[in-house]
């Protein structure tokens, strides 16, 4: 991946010098997920390492099926900046090339693009959806259009998921996907599509609504796409083996491929994030195709 000629963003919140953050209450209250649901992802989670709130958390925010409570501690704003060391500047540069690119592609459709904050950390921070924890993962959070990293999940991405081979080159853009995914999310919260789906997901039993949360994921995992064409086209950002780390990294976070690591088997109706083939098939289909247009999962005869 060729870093040299992006942009780089100073919608950057670095708060990889604090200690600890302020955590509020989990997401909740009546209307929320059932017990099957939450031992399933809390399965999955156990199996990964991952903090379940995450994933019980994500599907509850996405699918409108609780409410939020108010927050413990008060959630502020830090100030915002591009980073000076290495691995800062790759996420500025990453965060700075979405920018531009999503910036033309709503231009050319009439519409203003406003580009997400991204907050880095170290551990733990506070977010308006509730506490931002390194086994987490990456997230976006609609409430205060956020994308949350702690980087060392770009080591997870290699060790744990196996994403790409250790200490590759390749490992830059599988990094810069999982970037360009939670800003998938910013410009789905954007475009009105996840007010949208929350009002549908309300009306819906939960397999339904797990499979309309699957359809934003695959479109954020398409927006990505998207963004790689464009970047390729303005900047000729890819370098052999680019994309195939982006794909590997996509199949290795499909919910059949978690769930079978977790319990031995997997339960479709508990998606929330694709197989790893719908993964890979939608992120090709924004980077084939270019275009929001290409990425309407919501539409499609095959996820």
């Amino acid at each position: 991946m060729r870093l040299d000629d992006l942009p780089e963003s100073s919608n950057i919140e670095d708060r990889r010098g604090e200690v600890g953050g302020g955590f509020g209450a989990m997401p909740g209250g009546r209307g929320g997920l059932g017990i099957g649901t939450i031992v399933v992802l809390g399965l999955v989670s156990w199996a990964l390492g991952i903090d379940p709130r995450l994933l019980i958390g994500g599907a509850e925010l996405v699918s409108g099926g609780g409410h939020q409570t108010e927050m413990q501690s008060p959630v502020r704003d830090r100030p915002t900046g591009a980073p000076q060391d290495a691995g800062g500047r790759f996420v500025a540069r990453v965060l700075g090339s979405t920018e531009v690119e999503w910036k033309d592609i709503f231009a050319k459709d009439g519409k203003t693009y406003r580009p997400p904050i991204l907050v880095m950390f170290n551990g733990s921070t506070d977010a308006r959806c509730g506490p931002a924890r390194s086994a987490m993962g990456p997230f976006y959070c609609p409430l205060d259009q956020k994308v949350y990293l702690d980087t060392s999940f770009f080591r997870e991405i290699q060790t744990r998921f196996r994403g790409c081979e250790v200490g590759s080159k390749s490992c830059d853009f599988a990094q810069a996907y999982v970037i360009a995914h939670e800003v998938g999310h910013h410009v789905q919260n954007l475009l009105g599509i996840l007010p949208r789906v929350q009002q549908q997901q309300a009306a819906l039993g939960k397999a339904a609504a797990n499979h309309l949360q699957v359809e934003v994921e695959l479109q954020a995992d398409c927006f990505a796409g998207v963004w790689a064409n464009h970047s390729e086209q303005q900047w000729n950002l890819l370098e052999p083996g680019d994309v195939e780390a982006a794909l590997r990294t996509a199949s290795a976070i499909g919910d059949d491929t978690l769930q079978k690591q977790a319990q031995g088997y997997a339960v479709p109706d508990s998606f929330t994030h694709g197989t790893s083939a719908q993964r890979q098939r939608w992120f090709n289909a924004g980077f084939k195709g270019g275009t929001v247009a290409s990425c309407n999962t919501f539409g499609a005869t095959q996820l």
